[in-house]
């Protein structure tokens, strides 16, 4: 009866759902990388693992998975999106600026590396071409994984970055020149590799004219519907659709993925594209590292171990050695190269397509390439735990040197709405000289407000990522302008529970949705009918030749005793409140300034 129920597809979705939701809470607490619990599930619930056991224990097929081929595709969609991230993240400018980091840089670490383990090998009598294929296999580093570790914004994380997008360029090369020096097709590859060459640029330049052209009014046609849904199919649909045009020429989807992020970073959507796919980008990417422990057979390696651990180590010191020596001589402090050396050093998920082509051209055999798998799935295992090592040398290396730290980000005011009551409090922070940012899911609010001059992006405030990516948390307030009642009251408690000092200016539609915001953690809220009759209350007594300074003095305290009433109403009267200080106030100023009504 077992077997008749038993579904593949829905046996590896509950042991990868699983597992995602016991490793990374779990390691999470102890403070470990669940990079590290993704490999030790993979060993434990792969063919090597438990899944050797299915024949004798037929109840193990529901939590072990013994065909790894079917994880394949999910863990190729992890490094695409994980590359998408980074075009995200980076811009054809920033890009631009480090084009001597990733061809100078990048180039030198992967050919002196790969000649350096070439070299060793040549010396323990391998032959020259079987060298030079492991040699450019190990050469390479994790992008999946050191790129989760290293932060872009680092000295460490540039000069990572740069070396391992070369290395992501570069492998279709590698790929065609091994293919090219197998025994039967000496010289055919270099006529292969030219024409893919040639293909893959005319792609790459079809694809910057295009997504120039086109991804602004797709994703802003998307923006209209208000359907996360449909944002996350379009930002997928151009992901998979690069990826294809550059994998379908010959050159690496990986490439297509780093063009489709880098045409969506210049949009003003980027921001939200990146909120919405960082959760798939996490899974899929926990599927890759299931499939590299899956990998690994223990008992084999148990065999081995002596000869296996005695290679990774010298792999991991040889490449080390070669980065931070690299580093050191073109100028990098002495730290900050031991740091990244070390943390370049393990082997790369692409290290086993190059010994698979390696072997596929009769450059080495199988027994030497599964050899060398087995160290590069070690060598991926512990490259968290290299990293680690590696900033506590760097640590010690420079007792003495600060590390340069990125400048702080621009403290500014979060204005979440930007309809006209939102326009018109960025013009008084404006007038006053108050740095701010405007956010709204309304696609064509943003383009009129970018073309009049306004600091506005697109956002849905909802999503604690958007929240983050804000930089919530450092902002000299959050002014809510919706003119959503529900949405506004769980907005504010959600701000209010990440962020308990931050002050929150909330707009309400009348005394008892203040104090519903007030409960909920707003620091002021504004009732739109209060001060639209105390607005017409002052029209008229003008009129009527009452002297003005009564009238504002009248006007203040009836704001406040109001204010007063609707603070007792949302249970704020006996507690000790969140002090709602003006912007001006906490920018400096010498006085006090009454926030502006909203």
């Amino acid at each position: 009866m077992a077997a008749e129920i038993y579904s593949p597809t829905l046996s590896d979705a509950l042991v990868i759902l699983g597992a995602a939701g016991i490793v990374i809470p779990l390691f999470t607490r102890f403070r470990i990388t669940p990079i590290i619990g993704f490999i030790l599930v993979g060993l434990l619930v792969g063919p090597y693992g438990l899944g050797a056991h299915v024949r004798s224990y037929p109840w193990l097929v529901h939590v072990t998975i013994t065909d790894p081929n079917r994880l394949e595709p999910f863990a190729e969609l992890g490094i695409i999106l994980l590359l998408f991230t980074i075009g995200l993240e980076l811009s054809f400018d920033r890009l631009w600026q480090m084009r001597r980091q990733v061809f100078g840089l990048g180039l030198l670490e992967l050919v002196l590396c790969a000649f350096a383990i070439a070299a060793a090998f040549v010396a323990l009598g391998e032959r020259p071409t079987a060298a030079l294929g492991v040699g450019l296999a190990l050469a390479m580093s994790s992008t999946a994984l050191v790129l989760r570790i290293a932060d872009p914004r680092t000295p460490v994380g540039r000069a990572a970055l740069a070396m391992l997008l070369f290395e992501d360029i570069a492998l279709v090369p590698v790929i065609f020149l091994l293919g090219a020096l197998a025994p039967r097709a000496r010289g055919a590859g270099l006529d292969s590799l030219f024409e893919t060459l040639g293909l893959g640029l005319l792609v790459i330049i079809a694809l910057l004219a295009a997504g120039r052209f086109l991804l602004p009014r797709l994703f802003a046609q998307a923006a209209r519907t208000k359907s996360p849904e449909l944002f996350l199919a379009a930002s997928l649909l151009v992901v998979i659709i690069a990826a294809l045009a550059t994998a379908g020429v010959g050159l690496s989807p990986i490439v297509g993925a780093l063009i489709a992020g880098l045409l969506i970073a210049e949009t003003e959507y980027h921001g939200e594209v990146e909120t919405i796919i960082a959760p798939f980008q996490g899974l899929a990417l926990g599927i890759f590292l299931i499939t590299i422990g899956m990998g690994i057979d223990l008992w084999t390696v148990w065999q081995g171990l002596g000869s296996i651990l005695l290679a990774t180590v010298c792999v991991l010191l040889l490449k080390a050695v070669v980065t931070g020596l690299l580093l050191r001589l073109t100028g990098a402090r002495s730290g900050m190269a031991t740091e990244t050396g070390i943390l370049m050093s393990s082997p790369s998920e692409t290290t086993l397509i190059v010994l698979s082509t390696a072997l596929s051209a009769q450059l080495i055999s199988p027994e030497t390439a599964w050899f060398w798998k087995t160290v590069a799935a070690l060598g991926l295992m512990v490259t968290p735990l290299l990293a680690m090592l590696g900033r506590r040398l760097a640590r010690r290396v420079d007792v003495t040197a600060t590390e340069p730290q990125e400048p702080p980000p621009e403290r500014h005011a979060i204005i979440i709405g930007f309809g006209r009551v939102g326009r018109l409090v960025a013009d008084m922070l404006a007038a006053h000289d108050q740095p701010y940012l405007a956010i709204d899911s309304d696609a064509d609010l943003i383009r009129q407000g970018r073309a009049d001059g306004y600091r506005v992006a697109f956002g849905d405030a909802s999503h604690s990522r958007a929240l983050e990516r804000l930089s919530a948390g450092h902002a000299t307030a959050v002014i809510l302008t919706m003119d959503e009642p529900v949405a506004a009251q769980r907005l504010v408690r959600k701000l209010r529970g990440l962020y308990p000092e931050l002050p929150i200016f909330a707009r309400a539609r009348d005394a008892a949705h203040a104090a519903q915001l007030y409960r909920a953690g707003a620091s002021d809220a504004v009732p739109e009918t209060l001060e639209a009759s105390l607005q017409l209350s002052e029209a008229v007594l003008v009129d009527l030749g009452v002297a003005m300074g009564p009238i504002i003095a009248s006007i203040h305290d009836k704001r406040d005793t109001l204010r007063a009433q609707i603070m007792e109403e949302g249970e704020l009267a006996e507690k000790p409140r969140l002090k709602s200080a003006s912007l001006g106030e906490r920018a400096g100023l010498r006085a006090p300034v009454r926030p502006e009504p909203l």
